[in-house]
């Protein structure tokens, strides 16, 4: 992989991680993580949307009228939405109900039209491709994390298979909104323990 492509992937999986570092798509982190199979088919849809949004605009980036170009973002994400939700509903009917409107607000979430504007309309599709891909990728790890703590430590399953018994009292905080809370902040702790972001650096060297 080319130094550039491997720099593009990093930033969004790591150093600009849409989650801890710049606080977006809160509402699905939230949202969907109390079982991990939500979380996964939620984390996948937003890969493939993501990635598949971001190339499209990219090719079209310079054929798109400026003063419509988010119109446009919007449509072209609304589509690939709509084939995932429907993709959903087909196959997988009892997660596509558990997921509920959060599928469709993908349309919105911030990650995916951050992304198609800040960089794929202003870059080529393989750079494009990659920047989404690491974001996606960084989005989904996060998530992950914190659905393992929640469906651990609330259902005492993993992917739905009982994992803690006996005398283990379930945490049934961990499954309500206020346990997705902690979890984020932990999530977010963590991560700029290990890496401060690199303004953060800078201001500490001063």
């Amino acid at each position: 992989m080319p130094p550039r492509t491997l720099q593009i992937f990093k930033t969004g999986l790591w150093d600009d991680n849409p989650v801890f570092r710049q606080i977006l798509g809160i509402c699905s982190t939230l949202a969907v993580t109390n079982r991990l199979v939500n979380t996964a088919v939620m984390c996948i849809g937003l890969v493939y949307t993501m990635i598949l949004s971001s190339v499209t605009v990219s090719v079209l980036r310079n054929v798109t009228p400026r003063r419509i170009r988010m119109m446009v973002e919007v449509l072209i994400i609304a589509a690939y939405v709509i084939v995932l939700k429907l993709f959903l509903e087909a196959f997988l009917p009892d997660i596509s109900r558990e997921l509920g409107a959060y599928v469709g607000l993908i349309i919105t979430n911030c990650i995916v039209m951050g992304r198609c504007e800040a960089f794929a309309g202003q870059n080529r599709p393989w750079p494009s491709l990659w920047d989404a891909f690491g974001c996606s990728v960084g989005y989904s790890f996060v998530l992950l994390f914190i659905a393992f703590f929640r469906e651990l430590l609330g259902f005492g399953t993993f992917f739905g298979v009982p994992v803690l018994t006996g005398d283990w009292t379930f945490w049934t905080i961990m499954v309500m909104p206020p346990g997705a809370f902690f979890m984020l902040a932990i999530a977010v702790w963590l991560a700029r323990s290990v890496a401060p972001a690199k303004a953060e650096e800078k201001g500490k060297a001063k």
